[in-house]
């Protein structure tokens, strides 16, 4: 347990915010073996059929901690190498990485809610979510390469398949920083609201998520997240199969039943 990362759980909806609002909630350790703990098992719960991510505060996540990487590499420039093994460093950063993945493949839609400063490994964590909504005025930047790094946590993979090669590539060599109504226009994020809206409007859009047939949304996600790498023989041979599975659902079942009454469907995610 860690009170750097707030779970809640509200009308099927599960909220994960990362707390730590005063240094705009820069990864630690510490959260990101909160989160890595928390998605799989969000995921795996039934009763949990939309996933929320935000930040405390006036920020989303500020990414990695710089002054962490700035004594790191003074260490390293002293001669003592200060227990700097690539190896290792590599595959602790992949584990961790492990977040983004959850976000993106869990069978249940995930929303990246973004009042303010998304930045480096932040930004790619907003990425990896199925969508996101923004404050109009905040502000969202790669960063690496303004502290000479390459990028992780997938969001090369995730704007590159938003924004397209080029765009990807000018916003990570430039970092330059884009407001949530600038996002919005690049297709980043789906929403751009008044940052007095957006508890509200986000909110509201979980809980519409949250009311969806989740087992269709689930196979929906394999088949479009297929669609991004696979052949068009593949999805189609993907598609076949989940469209037959999700027709043996009770929320199909039960929606057939009131489109054929003219009524709303109720979907229960089962």
């Amino acid at each position: 347990m860690t009170d750097q990362l707030i779970e809640t759980f509200a009308g099927g909806v599960a909220t994960l915010t990362m707390n730590r609002p005063e240094a705009r909630n820069a990864l630690t350790g510490e959260m990101q073996a909160a989160l890595a703990e928390a998605l799989p098992r969000l995921a795996a719960d039934g009763k949990v059929r939309a996933v929320v991510i935000t930040g405390a505060g006036q920020a989303f996540c500020a990414g990695g901690d710089v002054k962490g990487f700035a004594a790191q590499a003074d260490s390293r420039g002293s001669g003592d190498g200060g227990g700097f093994n690539l190896e290792q460093r590599a595959i602790g950063l992949r584990q961790a990485s492990e977040v983004s993945r959850w976000l993106h493949e869990m069978p249940k839609p995930t929303l990246a809610v973004i009042p303010g400063p998304a930045a480096g490994a932040g930004l790619s964590i907003a990425l990896a979510c199925d969508l996101r909504i923004a404050a109009e005025d905040a502000k969202l930047t790669t960063a690496f390469s303004k502290v000479g790094l390459a990028g992780d946590y997938g969001g090369s993979y995730f704007l590159t398949q938003l924004v397209g090669a080029a765009k990807a590539r000018e916003l990570y060599f430039t970092a330059d920083v884009i407001t949530g109504r600038e996002a919005l226009a690049l297709g980043i994020v789906n929403k751009a609201v008044p940052a007095s809206e957006l508890d509200a409007v986000a909110g509201d859009y979980a809980r519409y998520l949250a009311g969806l047939p989740t087992v269709a949304i689930g196979y929906m996600k394999r088949n479009l997240n297929a669609a991004q790498v696979a052949t068009l023989a593949t999805v189609l041979d993907m598609e076949a199969t989940h469209m037959v599975r999700t027709m043996m659902t009770q929320d199909h079942g039960s929606a057939a039943r009131a489109f054929v009454e003219k009524a709303k469907p109720v979907f229960h995610g089962r």
